[in-house]
């Protein structure tokens, strides 16, 4: 074991900054509750200004280090100066969590072929190329550092396929392509990129648009297939998160991380 190893500071994040987009709402805002308590400095990027700024005052108020910047990930100006500021308050960018995607405003189709080419494009444009952008406009201060964690959110349902967001599904089996690609290509920066595929969680925004006799039916399936069989939680990835940006996941790139229960996606 190396003299200067500490198994004490492995999960350590105090000081550290992170960048949350899509960090004000729904999953988002859990995750960025998480890294206040821990004691990061959080970055919450998103384009829900007043529950951007609200939140980023509670944090404050609760005794940590939070900031507020409105960003829509799919401008790759707006994400190069999320970055900017970023490094302007805190001086670095130790970790980017891509979590900003579309999928509470989009409609549940019943007919794949009547979604719309600019709603189309427009997912695309968030849920993948966001990421593109996100990743692109942090990796030189990453880079220069010689560290960074960057977290890419996807989703269980690339795993089994589904009905009615086939444009959602797909941006989501994209994001573990990218992910594992851009692995290669930042490891030799010190830099590591792993996914989380969380499955159906009721957050505050998926909850609100989907009826209670959905979830009985959910909460059913899961305790007749899952291995813990039980409804999924925001709560429930927050550990996986923190792991992934933390030094105790520092031989740990490329991998997709299914946090979900243990569904049955046979």
């Amino acid at each position: 074991m190396s003299e200067t190893f500490s198994a004490k500071t492995l999960f350590d994040l105090s000081g550290r900054t992170i960048i949350v987009t899509g960090g004000a709402v729904g999953i988002g805002k859990v995750y960025s509750r998480a890294l206040g308590e821990v004691g990061a400095n959080v970055v919450i990027a998103d384009i829900t200004d007043n529950e951007g700024g609200a939140l980023a005052a509670e944090i404050e108020e609760a005794g940590g280090s939070a900031l507020y910047v409105s960003t829509d990930v799919s401008d790759m100006a707006a994400c190069r100066a999320l970055a900017e500021k970023a490094l302007q308050t805190y001086g670095a960018i130790d970790g980017l969590v891509n979590n900003a995607a579309m999928y509470a405003v989009i409609p549940k189709r019943d007919d794949w072929t009547t979604i719309p080419e600019d709603e189309w494009d427009r997912l695309m444009a968030v849920n993948l190329k966001g990421i593109f952008n996100c990743c692109k406009a942090c990796f030189p201060a990453m880079k220069k550092q010689g560290h960074g964690k960057i977290v890419n959110i996807s989703s269980s349902t690339w795993l089994t396929g589904t009905t009615g967001r086939l444009h959602y599904t797909t941006s989501k089996a994209g994001v573990v392509g990218f992910t594992r690609s851009i692995s290669h290509d930042l490891g030799k920066d010190g830099i590591c990129v792993n996914a989380v595929c969380p499955g159906l969680t009721k957050s505050e925004t998926i909850g609100a648009i989907m009826p209670e006799e959905h979830w009985r039916r959910r909460e059913k399936k899961m305790a007749e297939t899952a291995a813990i069989p039980r409804l999924q939680k925001p709560e429930d990835l927050v550990g996986t998160i923190l792991f992934l940006l933390s030094s105790a996941s520092d031989y740990v790139t490329g991998q997709t991380i299914a946090c979900e229960g243990g569904s049955n996606h046979l």
